[in-house]
């Protein structure tokens, strides 16, 4: 509850004419200020619960404001951290990014563990998403530190060794027979 202020002690009086509330109705107000800021920041883009929650405390609200405002949020469906994991994994998942990589996407975003691996088990093919990738970016290429290169970046991309080693094989058999 503010009772004072980097000028001094607050007056309730003009703090009431100020704010048209008491002070011991600011929390509530506090509160109606954090909705409105969640919407504005969510108008930008899709944010999952945590995120929001962070910005919302960045921007100067309180922790309580913001843990009310981002449960407000749920409630009336603005957010979704289910359907925002699944966007998170398909966007990533287009892009040729591996498993690793869009596991730390998730992570940094604030995703609950248990909503990976629903939004995970969509993923098919990653051996075929690095191959395609290494294909991409080799340009029938054969040279040896170029491969070399193509596994490291397979492998900084998200990809196990064992798939960026796969994606190679694959990419290496199809350049020295290119009848298949």
């Amino acid at each position: 509850m503010p009772t004072s202020s980097r000028y001094g002690q607050v007056n309730r009086k003009v703090f009431s004419n100020l704010f048209g509330v008491g002070i011991r109705s600011w929390f509530t107000m506090d509160i109606d200020a954090s909705k409105a800021l969640a919407l504005r920041i969510l108008g930008s883009r899709s944010l999952s619960s945590r995120e929001i929650e962070k910005r919302l405390v960045a921007k100067g609200q309180s922790a309580d404001a913001a843990q009310e405002t981002v449960k407000w949020l749920m409630e009336i469906g603005a957010v979704d951290d289910k359907e925002y994991a699944d966007s998170i994994v398909r966007h990533y998942t287009m892009k040729g990014y591996g498993l690793a990589r869009i596991k730390q996407e998730l992570f940094k975003r604030g995703i609950e563990r248990e909503m990976w691996e629903e939004a995970l088990e969509c993923i098919e093919g990653m051996a075929d998403a690095a191959y395609d990738f290494a294909k991409k970016r080799l340009a029938s290429s054969s040279d040896k530190d170029d491969i070399r290169r193509m596994t490291q970046t397979l492998q900084r991309r998200g990809y196990s060794y064992e798939e960026a080693r796969e994606a190679i094989k694959k990419y290496l058999d199809e350049i020295d027979d290119p009848q298949l």
